[in-house]
């Protein structure tokens, strides 16, 4: 079935054809916007094209530092003052510490000198009260001596026996020299002066001070007879040694520059005696 045809209507190109729309009424305010806009529009695509063609060139910017005013000066002072009173106060409290670290030491120091003094007087004293005492000592020796030469009758001439022969050979030795280590017959030590006169008397004794200070039986200072042994220094520890002669007298190789002597217990009091007869 065929399809009917529509008609055209041709219509001359010079025709007018209304339009639905309404007309729009263009204000002058609204044509000078545009205007304006599109002389922005140009004036950036201009700015823009200039920007690009200094592009190369260096921008320098100068900024400004805002004023200071009254205030933020007043807040700038007292911050400085607070810290200069601060740097201030740690000055004064490392000086304080400094004199309390000086004063400190000074004082170590004093006491230091201080104990040091003290036992100083102390030694002193001490050997001062030793020397007191050895003082007293040897006053007590000679008065109990000096009693005891005064209450002994028994004399040289008394002595008899073994005795006799020790007491008769050291007087004899008297006037002879000292030598260290001397045995006779013309020259003597300590020792070797006793040994000799108990040998007389078949009387073995130890060669020297030491073993002669405890060879026999120990008495009293009070109590010594003719021919006792007498030492000085400790029992075992003798420094010297001399044979009592009775009257309150003793022979002995003193030293040196005397020989052998005879002197009374007072003149070098004896600190010890044993009996060997």
């Amino acid at each position: 079935m065929e399809e009917p045809l529509i008609p055209l209507v041709l219509m001359s190109h010079t025709a007018h054809i209304r339009s639905h729309r309404k007309p729009r009424n263009r204000s002058a305010s609204t044509i000078a916007m545009r205007a304006g806009v599109a002389g922005g529009v140009l004036g950036l695509a201009a700015a823009g094209a200039s920007a690009t063609a200094n592009a190369a060139e260096p921008v320098t910017q100068t900024l400004e530092l805002p004023t200071l005013t009254t205030d933020l000066a007043q807040q700038v002072a007292q911050s400085a003052a607070a810290t200069q009173q601060a740097a201030a106060n740690y000055q004064l409290q490392a000086e304080r510490d400094a004199a309390a670290a000086k004063a400190a030491k000074q004082a170590k120091a004093d006491l230091a000198e201080a104990k040091k003094k003290a036992a100083e007087a102390k030694r002193k004293a001490e050997a001062a009260r030793k020397a007191a005492a050895a003082a007293a000592s040897r006053s007590a020796e000679r008065t109990v001596l000096t009693a005891a030469s005064n209450s002994t009758a028994t004399s040289t001439s008394a002595a008899t026996g073994s005795a006799a022969a020790v007491i008769a050979f050291v007087k004899a030795q008297v006037g002879d020299s000292y030598v260290m280590g001397g045995t006779g017959p013309n020259s003597w030590d300590c020792s070797g002066l006793v040994q000799a006169a108990f040998k007389q008397v078949g009387v073995s004794l130890p060669r020297v001070s030491q073993g002669q200070s405890t060879a026999g039986t120990q008495v009293s200072l009070s109590n010594l007879q003719p021919g006792d042994i007498l030492y000085w220094g400790g029992a075992g520890s003798a420094y010297h040694v001399g044979v009592y002669v009775g009257d309150g007298m003793f022979v002995g190789a003193q030293n040196p520059s005397t020989g052998v002597v005879e002197k009374p217990l007072s003149y070098d009091p004896p600190s010890g005696a044993v009996r060997v007869l």
